[in-house]
């Protein structure tokens, strides 16, 4: 089963909690053992797997990104946006996530984002459920 989720981003840098999305495709597939496959195909975008209780978490984490990959004048990308291609290589694309009698297997405080860093824009993140 593939399933796509729309988003609508409203910030430059933010991150999505997307886990809902991500469970709800899992109950929909039926599948009790298996894997889902989260899966972003933009380059100026990722995917991760971190803390979703506290939101400080996300707010340290887009200003440590900002810090670590800031936009500089030396960047020769003509869309002048080569800091989000950077964050987007260092996030990552996809994450693969454990399916357990018909549940992902996330420990307890983790949670699936969708991370924007060249918004505002609409974007799509593709969920794969692949059966054991």
């Amino acid at each position: 089963m593939l399933k796509a989720i729309h988003i609508k981003t409203k910030e430059p840098n933010a991150f999505y909690n997307i886990t809902s999305y991500v469970r709800q495709a899992v109950i929909e597939s039926g599948c009790n053992e298996g894997i889902a496959v989260v899966y972003c195909p933009h380059t100026t975008a990722g995917i991760t797997i971190n803390e979703n209780a506290d939101p400080d978490v996300v707010e340290d984490l887009t200003y440590a990104l900002a810090k670590t990959f800031p936009d500089r004048p030396q960047f020769k990308h003509a869309e002048g946006n080569s800091d989000a291609h950077m964050k987007s290589t260092c996030i990552g694309c996809s994450e693969t996530v454990i399916i357990s009698d018909n549940r992902l297997l996330l420990g307890t405080w983790q949670g699936i984002y969708f991370v924007e860093c060249d918004g505002p824009r609409e974007r799509t993140v593709y969920v794969k459920i692949i059966r054991g």
